[in-house]
Parts: structure tokens; sequence; C-alpha cells
């Protein structure tokens, strides 16, 4: 998964390079607000790619004493960043940028440059989105794009499908933008561009943040998983019952999981000990990416009454 990822990444880095030199070139020649908010879009988008590139190799450092549960959380806190600068500068400058336009517009200059730009930079845009599109595909299963995007656990390749998609529209609006205002002889479209731009990016950014939120706070586990480790320790002998599992999602490939199980009343606490050995090792041999895993002896009223103070009805 993490090379899959990283392959994302860096492809959609070298793209954004190359075209944010592009753009800003286009827009000192012709004086487009609605080229320079894509340069400045671009920009913020190879520095969100660093910052994913840096996120996914802190997280993938092994566990020690300071962080027993491993460092995935690490990928997330830099995908909640990556999120706020698209906001913050990317959105905030192309707004800025459309409004300053729209009440002092400059004279209209050859777009010739502006439309060059644009279509090489579709081609590239829409090259690194094929690639982000594809690897999405591929794990997003049976579930629709918004669905699999609420419930991944691996942030990367959907920031950089939501910042190509963004980048795809933003391309369309400035090349509206562009056109019109030359053909109105209205300057001021093109600053009306830049903020359609800003609306784009304020909710790719929005739906971003919001995800990795939603992960750095503690998500559960996909349900297969759960029941991947019920049906484990349900065939491990001294288990009379499986109450149910909690667990916490702390990186792309690290889940903490606390069992709660019933065990025959005549295991002795050394055989209780040898059961719990027992279900750590089929779940290690089952190459399940738990990171720590907790069994709780419980009877299933004891569980019952968990699940009711998790619903808050305790």
């Amino acid at each position: 998964m993490a090379h899959s990822s990283r392959l994302v990444v860096f492809v959609a880095l070298a793209s954004n390079v190359a075209i944010a030199v592009a753009k800003f070139v286009a827009a000192a020649l012709t004086g487009s607000s609605a080229m320079l908010s894509e340069g400045v879009h671009s920009l913020v988008d190879s520095v969100n790619e660093v910052l994913l590139l840096y996120g996914l190799k802190r997280s993938q450092r092994p566990p020690n004493r300071q962080h027993p549960l491993g460092f995935g959380r690490e990928l997330y806190f830099w995908s909640f960043i990556v999120a706020l600068l698209v906001l913050a500068l990317g959105a905030g400058f192309s707004l800025y940028e459309g409004v300053n336009h729209i009440l002092t517009p400059e004279p209209l200059k050859d777009p010739t440059a502006n439309y060059i730009v644009l279509a090489v930079s579709a081609v590239f845009e829409g090259s690194s989105w094929w690639l982000s599109l594809k690897s999405v595909q591929r794990k997003k299963g049976k579930y629709g794009y918004f669905e699999a995007f609420r419930r991944t656990k691996d942030p990367t390749t959907f920031s950089v499908l939501f910042e190509d998609t963004a980048a795809l529209l933003g391309l369309g609006m400035a090349a509206i933008g562009v056109y019109l205002s030359h053909a109105l002889n209205d300057p001021r479209i093109d600053g009306w561009a830049s903020v359609g731009i800003a609306v784009v990016l304020a909710a790719a950014a929005s739906l971003l943040a919001r995800e990795s939120k939603a992960l750095l706070i503690g998500e559960p586990a996909q349900p297969k998983l759960l029941a991947e480790v019920c049906n484990i320790a349900g065939e491990v002998p001294g288990i009379e019952a499986v109450n149910g599992v909690l667990t916490v999602q702390v990186g792309p490939d690290h889940v903490l999981v606390a069992l709660s199980a019933a065990f025959d009343d005549a295991l002795t606490t050394v055989e209780i000990e040898e059961c719990v050995r027992e279900i750590e090792a089929r779940t290690k041999a089952a190459n399940l990416p738990i990171v720590a895993l907790f069994i709780k002896p419980q009877t299933p009223e004891g569980w019952r009454e968990r699940l009711r103070q998790l619903d808050g009805k305790a």
C-alpha cells in the first residue's frame, strides 16, 4: 500500500512542479489573475506532495518505548496540514487575487501563452489524475468513491485524487475566464474565474480536513478485520464465546484491537495465558495489521453493558 501511494504522490509532485513554473511564466506575460491563481494552486499542491511523502516516511517507523503503537498517525497529521494549506494558501490567495482583479481590473493582453500553458497543464494534470483514480479504484472495492473516501484509512491517494480533480476544475475555470474576458472585453471576468477556483479549492480542503480529523481522533478498523479477529479467537480451545471487538485505526496499516472473550470457567490462570498467547500467535500468522492486541476475560453480560455505555444508554 505504501509503495503504490508513494508512486502516486511522486507523479503528482513532478507534474505540479513543472506546471507551476509554466503558469507563473504565463501569468507574468499576460497579467491573468486566473493564471496567477492557478500557479499558486500548483505551487501549494507541490508543497503538499512533499509533506505527504514526508508523512509516509515518518509513519513507517517501527514502534518504540515512547511510541508503543507506532507512528502511523503521523501520516494523518500531515494530511490534515495539507488540507489547511490548500484552504489557507490555495483558496485564500485565489480569493484575494480574484477580488483584487474584479475591483481593479488590468488591461487585457495577448492570451496565447495562457492557452498553451492551460493545454499542457491539462495533459500533465490529467495523467496524474488518471493514475490516482486507478489507484483508488483498486482500493475502494465494492463502495462508491465518496463512501470509499469516508471509509479509507490511508488518505494519501485520496488526497492526491482530490487535489488533481480540483486542479482540472480550476484549469477549466481559468480557460473559461480567459476566453470570456477577451470575447466580452471585460477583464473582470478573469477575476471571477479566480474566485471560482477559490471555491473549488475550499471545498476540496474541507473534505480532506474532515476525513483527516476523523482519522486523527480515532476511527474503528474495517468490519472485515473485526470479523477475522473474532473468527480466529473463536477457534482457540478454551474460549467459550467471543463477545466482540473494539478497534482503533492508529495508522494506515496499524490497528489497536481490544478483544472481549468468555473463557472456560475450568481454566487456570496459566491455561488462560496459554489461550491468550495462542490467539496472539494466530492473528500474527494471519498477517493482520494489528500493532497491539489486548484480550479481556469478560462475560457476555459485561460486554453488553459496555456497549450500552458506548451508546450512551447506561
